[in-house]
């Protein structure tokens, strides 16, 4: 491979292929649900083709040759002469995964590994026609799909030297049963041609264009007497233009005209074949001046219908749309509107004590563009989740078959965007929960059909923006979660006693899933069973300050739905206070928030609780878990709540004093206090004190 080529160059080939690729993956699952989607055909063919075309120009001969034999099959494909099948599909679809993995190994500044022979041999015996005696394909054939390659394909409209060699072998082969399509006195040699035997003739060059084009378009001399052919002998262009047909152009017009319109020594009478398959498929697609209407002597003129290969000076050039920057350059940006962010909250605390009505304008007005530039930037790192959800259908097509079962994906929101950490962040769960409901959801065919379902089982992956938050949701049509299943299971493992297990509700049967190491499978496979795997999805969660929650129905169906923010950078919280200590509690995890006469609480199995609205919530003093000494003092008979979630449960902090709502940056802990239980971070409040950010999962995991 070529890696001292431009860098530039290689850039660009890396970030249009990889577009390619990502699409090429959905693009074929699609096709095995709508085979005759012509549209559909011709797209991969041309990202196959494209993909080629690139890894040629890097001179990666490995990724050429997958790709072309991929092309191949589609070509076949497209003109109708074999069918999509699901085995036909299994082996494109392992084309592409060879592909891609020489296409990081491209990225990775890495020599690409070639497929295996096996692979490139099935997929060239899928190139050939269905029918058992397909025969060898005609010349006529063979120019004809030539000629309609670069319509089709999308390409600039050349033909590869090796499909013109061809091209001229099958012309070769039936010259002997065709009509000469010239004179029968072989026209002058023009000074430009040698008489190299790997150069064509003016009989081959016509024949090859009438070919091309159909009898007349390009229509050679026309046949003269011996007289004129004797005069011509001294000068044939003059001869041709003078005593000839009038419609005609002569050869030095013709070069003349050519170098124009391709530049000075690519006529197809330059040595070597290269310059023919330059030129004259280009001319198929853009209609050249047509020699057989009356052309003056003058070279320039002919020319002038021509299209100019430059704008006109007129024309302003189209600017460029899009600028490539690398991700971390964001990054620091971001951080530097963190830091303007806490600036702005300081600001406000000083101008809510001062009576200046100017500063509170000024104040105001930072505010307003403050709240906008932090927008703006965050827009810039904002990627659809269409990144995370477009390999699904491929992972949900391949398990299907490989269990055995009929199964529909349904995608909604592809196109609602979120922060570019988290999109990264979600993929790895997103599969795992989505593998999960292929596997555990859905039913067999044969038990779907018993139990009057359709045989094909539905999983509906959808995204969709509430607020500052994202909602993720993957759901099934399967047989639904059995409570008492998992209540016997969770006895089993020993995380419950049975009357303990007895009183746990539907929704927290439910969540017992995301225990380590529980698995309801009887049975391990190389999918599931393990029990390994939904307990690091909710840690996953849990990092990104998200919460995961399960409905399901026995028999309907299970649905999982997952909330997370729209960004990490920058977090809304609630600002509390226990002692003269500030916390920050995420907003994410606030339901309520109400004042509480703490003489009026309950006490159910021993824990203090409060009842609101007929719902019992435990009640914790959190002041007493961070604040050291604050247990031995004396409680106040009033104190203010806040009702916290952290998935289904709900429980009651007890805080000294609300200061308020207000967006702060999150700050990495030190390493002395990194791992401290129930603490994700911390952060610069607006009076300039620093406060703790409270991870509400952890903190309860830990004291409660």
């Amino acid at each position: 491979m070529a890696f001292d080529a431009d860098e530039e160059i290689l850039q660009d080939f890396l970030v249009e292929a990889g577009e390619i690729l990502e699409k090429l993956s959905e693009q074929l699952v699609d096709l095995e649900q709508h085979p005759d989607d012509s549209d559909l055909l011709n797209a991969i063919f041309r990202g196959f083709h494209t993909v080629k075309g690139g890894a040629g120009f890097l001179q990666l001969e490995a990724l050429v040759n997958c790709c072309h034999s991929a092309e191949n099959v589609f070509d076949t494909l497209r003109n109708h002469k074999r069918k999509v099948t699901s085995e036909l599909m299994d082996v494109v679809l392992e084309a592409l995964d060879y592909v891609n993995t020489m296409f990081d190994q491209v990225r990775n500044q890495e020599e690409p590994t070639p497929a295996p022979d096996q692979l490139i041999a099935a997929l060239d015996r899928l190139a050939l026609p269905e029918s058992e005696d397909a025969a060898p394909v005609q010349a006529e054939s063979q120019v004809q799909a030539m000629a309609e390659t670069p319509e089709t394909g999308g390409d600039s409209g050349d033909i590869t030297d090796e499909e013109f060699e061809q091209l001229l072998d099958a012309l070769a082969d039936n010259k002997d049963s065709e009509p000469a399509p010239s004179a029968p006195s072989e026209p002058p040699v023009s000074q430009n041609e040698s008489s190299d035997s790997d150069e064509i003739s003016d009989d081959e060059f016509e024949a090859l264009l009438d070919q091309l084009h159909g009898k007349g378009q390009f229509a050679g001399p026309p046949i003269v007497d011996k007289g004129e052919s004797a005069d011509s002998g001294n000068d044939s262009s003059k001869s041709e233009g003078s005593e000839g047909d009038p419609n005609l152009i002569t050869d030095d017009e013709f070069e003349n005209l050519l170098d124009e319109l391709h530049g000075k020594g690519k006529s197809p009478s330059v040595s070597g074949t290269e310059s023919v398959p330059a030129s004259e498929p280009k001319a198929s697609s853009k209609p050249r001046p047509e020699p057989e209407k009356p052309a003056p002597k003058s070279a320039s003129k002919p020319a002038a219908p021509a299209a100019s290969p430059t704008p006109p000076r007129d024309s302003a050039p189209v600017a460029e749309t899009t600028v490539r920057v690398d991700t971390k350059r964001l990054d620091d940006i971001m951080n530097m509107v963190g830091e303007l962010v806490l600036v702005r909250n300081r600001l406000q605390r000083l101008g809510s004590e001062s009576e200046d009505e100017h500063l509170h304008k000024a104040v105001g007005n930072l505010d307003v563009v403050t709240t906008d530039l932090q927008a703006a930037v965050m827009q810039t790192r904002m990627q659809p989740i269409k990144k995370v959800f477009g390999r699904f259908p491929r992972v949900v097509r391949d398990l299907a078959r490989s269990l055995k079962k009929e199964i529909n994906l349904v995608m909604h929101g592809e196109e609602t965007d979120l922060d570019k950490n988290l999109v990264e962040a979600l993929s790895d769960p997103l599969v795992h929960l989505v593998r999960n409901s292929v596997d555990h959801g859905i039913e067999g065919p044969d038990v779907r059909e018993k139990a009057g379902k359709p045989r094909a089982g539905t999983v509906t992956l959808s995204a969709d923006q509430e607020g500052d938050h994202i909602l993720l949701s993957i759901t099934d049509d399967g047989a639904g979660m059995d409570p008492n299943v998992l209540r016997r299971k969770a006895v089993e493992k020993g995380l419950y006693d049975q009357d303990a297990a007895d009183r746990l509700t539907n929704n927290e049967c439910f969540n017992l899933i995301f225990a380590a190491g529980f698995s309801t499978k009887e049975q391990i496979s190389d999918v599931s069973g393990r029990g390994v795997g939904m307990d690091v999805v909710k840690t996953k969660i849990g990092q990104l300050n998200g919460q995961i929650t399960i409905e399901s129905e026995q028999g309907k169906g299970t649905s999982i739905i997952i909330k997370v923010p729209l960004t990490l950078a920058i977090m809304p919280t609630l600002m509390i206070m226990l002692g003269d200590q500030s916390f920050a509690l995420p907003l994410v995890n606030v339901v309520e928030i109400f004042h509480l006469d703490l003489t009026k609480t309950n006490i159910v199995d021993g824990r203090e609780c409060i009842v609101v609205r007929d719902k019992v919530f435990p009640l914790f003093h959190v002041k007493r878990w961070l604040i050291k000494g604050a247990a031995a003092q004396q409680e106040p008979e009033n104190a203010h709540v806040v009702i916290v979630a952290m998935g289904t449960k709900q429980v009651g902090f007890v805080v000294d004093q609300l200061v308020g709502q207000e967006e702060v940056v999150i700050k990495p802990l030190g390493r002395a206090l990194q791992g401290t239980p129930g603490m994700a971070g911390a952060t610069i409040t607006g009076d300039g004190r620093i406060a703790l950010i409270i991870d509400v999962p952890s903190l309860l995991q830990r004291y409660g």
